[in-house]
C-alpha cells in the first residue's frame, strides 16, 4: 500500500519537521509513503498531487471522527480493495471547494480547528499508529 499525503503550506518549524520527519520513518516500515507540499492557493498543483487510483481522504472539521482503531479497520479496508491512500491537509483557508468535490471521504481530526502543521503531525503519527493496530503491534495501547 502506498500512503501520500499532500499538505498545503510548508513545515518550517523545526520542532514539527523533526516530529513528522520521525513518524515519516516509522511508517516506511508499513508501507510506502509520500508527504508532498504545495503552495496555498494553488488549487492546480493541488489537484496534480491526487493519484488517480488512491481512495482520497480529505481532513475536514466536519468529517467522520474515527477511533484509532476505527482509522486501522478503514486503512485495511482500503488496502484489501487494492487502493492506496491519500490524504489531504488543508491550508488557512481549508481545502478548495474543487478539491472536495473529488471526494466524499472525510475525516476530521477532531471538532477544534488545528492548525495545518499540527494536524500534519497528528495525521502521520495516527496513520502509524493505524499501521501497528494493523500488524497487531504493541505501540497503539
Amino acid at each position: 500500500m502506498r500512503v501520500r499525503i499532500i499538505a498545503v503550506g510548508k513545515l518550517k518549524e523545526t520542532h514539527y519537521r523533526a516530529a513528522v520527519d520521525e513518524y515519516v520513518k516509522r511508517l516506511r516500515h508499513y508501507c510506502e509513503l509520500d508527504e508532498v507540499e504545495v503552495k496555498d492557493g494553488d488549487v492546480a498543483a493541488l489537484k496534480k498531487q491526487i493519484p488517480a487510483r488512491a481512495q482520497l481522504v480529505l481532513l475536514t472539521i466536519d468529517g467522520t471522527q474515527r477511533t484509532s482503531e476505527g482509522l486501522a479497520a478503514y486503512v485495511e479496508k482500503v488496502a484489501l480493495e487494492g487502493k492506496d491512500l491519500t490524504f489531504v491537509i488543508g491550508g488557512a483557508d481549508g481545502i478548495p471547494p474543487e478539491i472536495l468535490a473529488l471526494s466524499s471521504e472525510r475525516l476530521s481530526l477532531g471538532k477544534m480547528t488545528l492548525p495545518h502543521r499540527l494536524a500534519r503531525l497528528v495525521l502521520v503519527e495516527q496513520v502509524y499508529r493505524a499501521m501497528t493496530i494493523r500488524k497487531g503491534e504493541p505501540y497503539h495501547h
